[in-house]
């Protein structure tokens, strides 16, 4: 299978879908691949080094995505990009549809096979192809959540982790998975007085035995989520419904109870995001302020530490591109029912059933795809 990969186009996207060690593993089993020339250079990997592991380097990104039976991505595509799939392709790629009716309504016109990172399965339910990525963001979100609370940066002053003499400041983690864990972790490392919210009592008995004293745990009722986000110095929107968009748990309402200038961070804004007040920002412009409140609502906060993520990436999804690409989509996809998971377009239907429901698309089964 002839195998191309892109520069990414989205507003400082450094990340890059295929690393040379990536494409010498696809070469070796026999497939050609496509590289756009300066593609990795956000990675710190040449066009020297993608040569060197055997892949074909290409002027442009038409003539990839021209020439290519497979594209493998890390951002969904965008506009110029969409425009230049076509029916038959196989796009392997974050997709995050459910909040995107433009992306949807494009690659449904394009007759691509779509096949999502972030829905792809593992055992008991786990995400694997988003965990890499959540656990960056999860510990971006407590970095750029204390720079935003500097007041240069229109925050409240406050250092996370105070000073002898000095209270530390007030950390809300909404969401007790990958993403809050991980932001969990870090605000505890800095010494911040940390509450992680989660409705589920496995997972707030989980946290709670691994951070102790560290962090306290809180079931997340609206009384107990409205109080917390009042006395919090910095919230972490860290709640996931795979494929689906997220719920709306913190209202405007309840910005009016927060400290003038205290800091929402919205990780869970690829999928829409958790606080009313959101929509997403880039790394060019990452917040606002409303009524007071600072919110960071960058939607591809990993492109900002670009090779951990990169590599982290490649980890997970290479496995699934290798089998793809050795025994064409469906016969991968018919073997491991977890990659099936991730089918959510396939030539003009959507496969996904969440995807389907909040953009009004008939739901067409994978099964069906696959018979």
């Amino acid at each position: 299978m002839r195998v191309g990969t892109v520069r990414e186009i989205k507003n400082h996207e450094y990340r890059v879908g295929l690393t040379p060690e990536s494409v010498e593993e696809l070469v070796r089993h026999g497939h050609e691949v496509w590289v756009e020339q300066g593609a990795g250079l956000g990675i710190g990997a040449h066009d020297a080094e993608y040569e060197h592991s055997g892949a074909k380097l290409i002027a442009t990104a038409a003539e990839v995505f021209e020439g290519c039976e497979m594209i493998v991505k890390v951002k969904e595509p965008q506009a110029d990009e969409r425009a230049m799939l076509r029916e038959g392709q196989i796009l392997y790629t974050y997709l995050h549809l459910a909040p995107d009716p433009e992306q949807t309504a494009d690659l449904v016109k394009s007759g691509v096979t779509a096949i999502a990172y972030e829905t792809v399965t593992g055992p008991a339910g786990s995400l694997p192809l988003l965990k890499p990525m959540s656990q960056v963001a999860g510990r971006m979100s407590i970095q750029a959540g204390a720079t935003a609370l500097e007041k240069a940066h229109g925050g409240r002053g406050v250092l996370l982790g105070g000073v002898p003499g000095v209270m530390p400041g007030k950390v809300a983690v909404i969401g007790g998975g990958v993403v809050g864990f991980n932001a969990a972790q870090m605000a505890a490392g800095l010494g911040a007085d940390v509450t992680i919210l989660d409705r589920n009592p496995d997972v707030l008995e989980r946290l709670g035995n691994h951070f102790e004293a560290r962090a306290k745990t809180r079931f997340s009722s609206t009384a107990n989520l409205a109080e917390s986000v009042a006395e919090a110095d910095l919230v972490i929107g860290a709640v996931l419904i795979p494929g689906a968009a997220a719920p709306k748990l913190v209202t405007r309402e309840m910005l009016g109870t927060m400290k003038t200038g205290a800091v929402l961070v919205d990780v869970a804004i690829d999928q829409g995001g958790c606080f009313e007040t959101s929509h997403p920002t880039t790394h060019d412009d990452p917040t606002f302020v409303v009524d007071g409140i600072v919110h960071y609502c960058v939607a591809n906060m990993p492109g900002a530490v670009s090779r951990t993520s990169t590599y982290a990436l490649n980890n997970v999804t290479l496995p699934h591109a290798l089998s793809i690409a050795d025994l064409g989509w469906k016969e991968a996809l018919l073997r491991n029912p977890h990659l099936a998971a991730g089918l959510n377009v396939h030539a003009g239907q959507v496969t996904y059933e969440a995807v389907a429901r909040e953009l009004g698309y008939s739901y067409v089964p994978v099964d069906a795809v696959l018979d």
